[in-house]
């Protein structure tokens, strides 16, 4: 994970607002403190400094089951989507993806649950040559996350429940005041971060709202690129993403690989892990030893207040175990979730109680 995705994360989160700060427990809002005492965005841009690991923990517990998200590897070509319907425009035949810039007209099956799922939000993509999807998580419960680059230009859209609306909407009318713009005829509000930071709020639509956030362009490249986002169909959606992204269909198969080395927890629950909507192999991986690291945490817990000796140190040595499991080792490169992983079980390796591993685990 860069530091600039990390900033934007924190800034998209909010921990300024006064409904969040209001509800923080006291070792919440001084970890808060901390964080918001950090050197801003560009001061981190002129002068690098190192990622707190409060920083770190805060994203997590900001985030609801969301890591802090890395860049995927590999390239797309967004796909390009002709005509103009009334609704969502429409790709090729059914079960066929349609045309791309990368390449002609491919036969893609999906399945019931990855369509139902892609159903359940909003879609949009950026129909423009040389812009790549970088990261997807989310799209659980109608929130999530896609991401695109081109270049220095970045856009993030992300997916928020409807009722959330308002809240939003309040918090960026003291970023800027807001101006009326459509998106593929979808009317939404601008807001201007600064000279090359930009964000649009477009107005509830089945359930959910989604603000898309652009940096690195000025505001006439700005305008022309919201030109260029057009909500698509399921499949057209659907065929845009990388195959290394985990749709719901592919689930069982990833969380098989990722768990192959990793002990799990008495009363493990596998097939729950299919609720975890569509992510990166990143976020994945992220997620699934999330739920694996909390249930051993609360089971240490639990066997300690037992004085059941045998099961305190399986969980011990399970937790100790993470730095060899390769799913961890395969995500070092591209994030800092391992890390905190490691520290947090470290912590409990040692028989200290890991004060504020809900927050850095992303624990329920």
């Amino acid at each position: 994970m860069t530091e600039e995705h990390l900033d934007r994360m924190v800034r998209d989160a909010d921990p300024y607002r006064p409904d969040v700060i209001g509800h923080l427990d006291g070792a919440e809002q001084a970890l808060l403190e901390e964080i918001m005492s950090e050197p801003t965005p560009d001061r981190v841009a002129e002068a690098p400094q190192p990622r707190s690991r409060a920083r770190r923990g805060l994203v997590r517990r900001l985030a609801g089951p969301l890591t802090a998200a890395a860049a995927l590897i590999g390239v797309l070509a967004v796909v390009t989507v002709y005509g103009e319907p009334p609704e969502d425009r429409q790709a090729a035949p059914t079960e066929t993806a349609g045309p791309t810039s990368a390449g002609p007209t491919t036969s893609i099956v999906f399945s019931p649950v990855a369509l139902k799922a892609a159903e359940e939000n909003p879609r949009l993509l950026i129909d423009e040559p040389g812009w790549q999807v970088t990261t997807v998580y989310g799209f659980a419960e109608k929130q999530g996350t896609i991401a695109f680059r081109n270049g220095e230009q970045q856009m993030d859209m992300n997916w928020y429940p409807a009722d959330q609306y308002d809240g939003y909407h309040a918090d960026r009318r003291h970023v800027s005041a807001p101006e009326a713009v459509k998106v593929d005829g979808w009317s939404g509000d601008l807001f201007r971060y600064g000279a090359e930071d930009f964000a649009v709020m477009l107005r509830p639509r089945d359930g959910v709202f989604v603000e898309l956030r652009a940096s690195g362009g000025n505001r006439k490249e700005f305008d022309q690129l919201l030109t260029k986002v057009v909500r698509v169909d399921v499949r057209t959606w659907l065929a845009a993403l990388p195959p290394e992204i985990v749709t719901p269909a592919k689930v069982d198969e990833r969380a098989t690989v990722v768990l192959a080395d990793i002990p799990l927890p008495p009363k493990f629950d596998k097939a729950a892990l299919r609720d975890l909507g569509t992510n990166d192999a990143y976020q994945f991986g992220a997620q699934v030893t999330s739920r694996v690291g909390c249930a051993w945490i609360a089971e240490w817990q639990r066997a300690r207040r037992a004085g059941d000796d045998a099961a305190v140190r399986r969980a011990v040595d399970a937790l100790r175990s993470s730095h060899k499991w390769q799913v961890l080792h395969e995500m070092n490169d591209e994030g800092d979730w391992p890390e905190v992983f490691w520290e947090t079980a470290d912590k409990v390796a040692a028989g200290e109680f890991p004060r504020g591993y809900e927050g850095a685990l992303g624990c329920d």
